[in-house]
């Protein structure tokens, strides 16, 4: 495959959900933990509940069907009922004998994820806006529940603290948290990385990822009406805001391409970030549609991240891992080329649907995957990046760890009234 063909592939590819894939009948190898088997040991139906009706959500409730035998979805939650009732259908068309959710149990409304998790679920797929994740989550694992977390999983750092606290909980109380950071579930990259675990490239001196796609201005297909508060219209069309994003370009999309850096670097985690970035086209929202981002970690190593949302642009979504004897490309088929001539020859499958699969072969086996961590410190990682793009200052680790920005309002309900920030301007924008 050539490099035009690998760089072919857009966000929208990246992150549609495969709604017809078909499973595979053995587990992918994980690296960081031995594989677990399924159908072992834990036996009757477990029962899903979904927490955000869109289309993500409806994608992962798909995948979260298709993973293992006996499974059903219980309950359903979302702030709009079109979107639950859209979600019903989508689902019940590709799995009409695993969607047993009546009336009763279709939850409308900003305590839907409450309802959700006290009602008689095994596992919760949260796939709502960014900015309500969290709070999810925390409620999910206090409540006792397995959760499938859905990028972006925390869009400041005081979410990111939640985050690891919640992780630690599922820790104590043998639970699993599986990350929407899919790449780590896909065959090629894992094989990729253990060939440079085993030295294929040498020692990695950089690594630099592109996320270039094109324009995404807009989640919401709809008009806005006259009956729509600001509110409403924002958490419809989401993208834009950062409250409820954290910025899809450097935070969101460029999250995936973070979250492989950190995986190739062993989860090492950077010291400081420096970043340039900007909005070229007009929105209503607050957040930027470009960034470059320069990570620096231990012992002189640098990452570099290139995103950009524009049409009309050259597109790339590759991950270039720089050696002293080689350098592996991630795309559709991973390639070394140096010393040694490496390349991907498995088949291409679906992460979105392997990391369902292994979410519930865990909870199967007895043995949880629990993603809590290394998923809040690639987010952690990605907000870094994005103080830096926003302030035009260099951002320490620490510094963005213990931030106070909070970006989300407490207590939300339809009668809340979001001040908006201003759109940053670099070397203006106080960094907080």
């Amino acid at each position: 495959m050539t490099q035009k063909e690998q760089e072919a592939s857009s966000r929208r590819d990246f992150l549609r959900s495969t709604a017809s894939a078909t499973v595979g009948g053995a587990l992918a190898c994980r690296l960081e933990t031995p594989a677990v088997a399924s159908g072992a040991n834990k036996n009757g139906t477990l029962r899903v509940g979904l927490i955000g009706c869109g289309g993500r959500g409806s994608g992962a409730a798909v995948n979260a069907l298709a993973a293992d035998q006996n499974v059903e979805l219980f309950a359903m939650g979302d702030l709009f009922a079109d979107n639950l009732e859209s979600s019903v259908a989508i689902v019940t068309k590709e799995f009409p004998q695993k969607v047993a959710v009546p009336k009763e149990r279709r939850f409308v409304g900003f305590d839907a994820y409450q309802k959700v998790i006290e009602s008689d679920v095994d596992v919760v797929l949260l796939a709502t806006p960014p900015g309500f994740r969290p709070q999810h989550l925390e409620a999910a694992i206090e409540g006792g529940k397995n959760a499938f977390v859905e990028i972006t999983p925390a869009i400041d750092a005081p979410g990111v603290r939640s985050l690891l606290k919640s992780a630690e909980l599922a820790e104590k109380k043998g639970l699993a948290i599986v990350s929407g950071f899919n790449w780590r579930y896909d065959p090629g990259t894992r094989a990729a990385l253990e060939q440079i675990r085993n030295g294929a490239i040498g020692e990695i001196r950089a690594i630099y990822a592109t996320y270039y796609t094109s324009g995404l201005r807009h989640k919401y297909d709809g008009e806005r009406t006259e009956r729509m508060s600001d509110l409403e219209w924002q958490i419809r069309d989401w993208y834009s805001y950062l409250w409820l994003s954290g910025d899809l370009t450097l935070v969101l999309a460029g999250g995936h391409s973070i979250d492989k850096m950190a995986w190739f670097l062993n989860d090492q985690l950077p010291t400081a970030a420096v970043a340039v970035g900007s909005r070229i086209f007009p929105s209503d929202g607050n957040t930027f549609d470009n960034g470059f981002v320069v990570y620096e970690f231990p012992n002189g190593i640098r990452g570099f991240l290139g995103c950009r949302t524009h049409d009309g642009c050259h597109n790339s979504n590759l991950d270039y891992i720089i050696g002293s004897k080689g350098t592996c490309t991630i795309g559709h088929a991973p390639v070394i080329e140096g010393e040694i001539q490496w390349r991907f020859k498995g088949p291409r499958q679906n992460s979105h649907q392997l990391e369902h699969d292994e979410l519930f072969a865990s909870i199967r086996a007895g043995k949880p995957i629990n993603d809590g961590k290394r998923m809040a410190h690639t987010t952690l990682m990605a907000i870094m990046g994005r103080m830096a793009a926003y302030t035009g200052q260099r951002v320490t680790w620490d510094q963005a760890m213990s931030s106070q920005q909070k970006l989300v309002p407490e207590n939300i309900d339809w009668d809340t009234n979001v001040e908006q920030l201003p759109l940053a301007v670099p070397g203006l924008t106080a960094l907080i």
